[in-house]
């Protein structure tokens, strides 16, 4: 299922929030962005957004997903299959409406990041996700105590606009097109 790809950046400064949301737009990427101002609000918000993957039979409308999905894989693949495609199988569904990719500031207001990101890695719903520090701390300190709680990647914030905006581009690049998560599939 390809899904408008989407970010939780959970930042306690407006200021440094809405930075982001002008340095996003500046990117051209088609991508949602959800902010939260601490630590419980963010997972409330991605509490509200879990719907449980089901498992779905293979019926006639999946069976056309699913052969629009190994037609295309063939595609690029440059092979090309004429046998009939029949299946029984069950197809795994992921919840779509988690985002794609969590931004978090390190030093919130009166908790720090690294709880959430324990909280995450701890809780099977959102485990997988990719959560990105996304600090204005260049301590070696944090940076290790960050991929000891679980971090994907660790990234210091840019000190102007112009770089903000190129760093964004990047971050969206990498994590919502070239990765690959165990969460489902993007697009920008």
């Amino acid at each position: 299922m390809v899904t408008r790809p989407s970010i939780l950046l959970i930042d306690d400064s407006p200021g440094e929030r809405e930075l982001f949301r002008l340095a996003l737009a500046q990117t051209g990427l088609d991508v949602t962005l959800y902010t939260e101002q601490d630590t419980e609000a963010a997972f409330r918000f991605l509490e509200s957004q879990w719907t449980a993957p089901a498992v779905v039979p293979l019926r006639a409308s999946n069976e056309a997903l699913l052969r629009a999905r190994v037609a295309r894989a063939q595609d690029h693949a440059g092979v090309v299959h004429s046998e009939p495609f029949a299946s029984t199988e069950t197809m795994p569904v992921t919840s779509p409406s988690l985002p794609s990719l969590i931004l978090l500031d390190l030093n919130l207001r009166g908790e720090h990041g690294c709880n959430l990101l324990k909280r995450l890695r701890s809780d099977d719903r959102f485990a997988a996700l990719p959560v990105v520090v996304f600090t204005t701390s260049d301590d070696p300190a944090d940076l290790a105590h960050s991929y000891s709680c679980g971090a994907s990647g660790y990234v210091v914030k840019p000190d102007s606009f112009d770089a903000l905006v190129h760093c964004t581009a990047d971050l969206c690049r990498y994590w919502l097109t070239w990765n690959r998560s165990l969460m489902g599939e993007t697009q920008c």
